[in-house]
């Protein structure tokens, strides 16, 4: 069966840097639409990052630079290195498969999920 796999999860101060990543089982990570997401207890999951099988990478604005997304096919793994992390970032940080033809943020439109790793941000 697919599986989605998160890593890298940790507690950094704020300034810190992670580097997070999803090993994927039965999905090619650069044959569908893949992403980051993220969710706090009490609010909605939202979209980070995600990049198309031909490996165009949208951000959400919040990133503002500081989040990068890349996938390694040789590995198939989808990597997302967060850095000068805030409180506000955080949140458990949730690896995602959607679609093959089509690629949005929405989290209605994702196929397959991780299980997460939480990060958290605190001095």
């Amino acid at each position: 069966r697919v599986q989605l796999t998160e890593s890298g999860g940790g507690s950094v101060q704020p300034g810190g840097s992670l580097g997070l990543s999803c090993t994927s089982s039965r999905i090619a990570v650069n044959s569908r639409c893949m992403g980051w997401f993220r969710q706090v207890p009490g609010k909605e999951r939202e979209g980070i990052a995600r990049i198309t099988p031909d490996g165009t990478v949208t951000y959400l604005d919040f990133v503002k630079g500081r989040f990068a997304l890349s996938r390694d096919p040789s590995k198939n793994t989808l990597n997302l290195q967060v850095n000068n992390l805030e409180p506000g970032d955080n949140a458990m940080y949730y690896c995602a498969a959607g679609q093959v033809l089509s690629c949005s943020g929405d989290p209605a439109n994702v196929v397959y999920w991780g299980r997460g790793t939480q990060v958290t941000v605190s001095s």
